[in-house]
């Protein structure tokens, strides 16, 4: 068979070829699919390493049933159950792996503990403490920018100057609040 051959033939036409020992129809089965079992194992794992790993462990697979194929499916079909069960298979082996304690380990706390609720609420009130000692144009500024959180283009239309005074201001009052907050350690 001529390589444009290859190029045309349908997936069922280069299974039959290579479930007869056709090593090219079977690389070029290989080529059609490759790419998209990458992106699948890739986007799962998020790790390359292993998504080729379980590609080829896919085509190794394909390459000893391929004499089981039925069309009753797709070749794609059939190609990606076969790479979903070896994409199960390698996340079970790696639970498995797990040990005990790893298994059974309690989530993360999503919430500070006492001592961290504390040192929030101390560092809050000195925040605000030093905010309380600026100039009531920064402090304006300041709340307008980081309590209620409006954006640069905002603050300049509320307070009807430029935007690259607010950004100036903004960047000295920040500066005036870390230096009142260092002072205060």
């Amino acid at each position: 068979m001529e390589i444009d051959d290859y190029i045309v033939a349908s997936d069922t036409e280069l299974v039959e070829l290579a479930s007869g020992g056709d090593q090219q129809a079977f690389e070029y089965l290989f080529t059609r699919y490759r790419e998209a079992l990458t992106r699948l194992f890739e986007q799962r794992l998020g790790d390359k390493d292993t998504a080729a790993d379980l590609l080829q462990e896919t085509f190794i697979k394909v390459y000893l049933h391929i004499g089981d194929y039925s069309r009753s499916y797709t070749f794609g079909q059939w190609i990606y159950t076969i790479a979903r069960n070896t994409l199960v298979d390698h996340l079970r082996r790696r639970t498995n792996d797990l040990s005990i304690d790893e298994r059974f380990r309690a989530p993360q706390a999503t919430t500070p503990s006492p001592e961290e609720s504390v040192i929030m609420n101390q560092s809050r009130n000195h925040f605000y403490s030093a905010i309380e000692e600026l100039s009531e144009e920064y402090r304006q500024i300041i709340e307008m920018r980081f309590l209620e959180e409006y954006s640069y283009e905002e603050i300049a239309e509320k307070l009807g100057r430029p935007i690259n005074t607010i950004k100036t201001q903004i960047r000295r009052a920040k500066a005036a609040v870390c230096k009142l907050l260092l002072e205060k350690e």
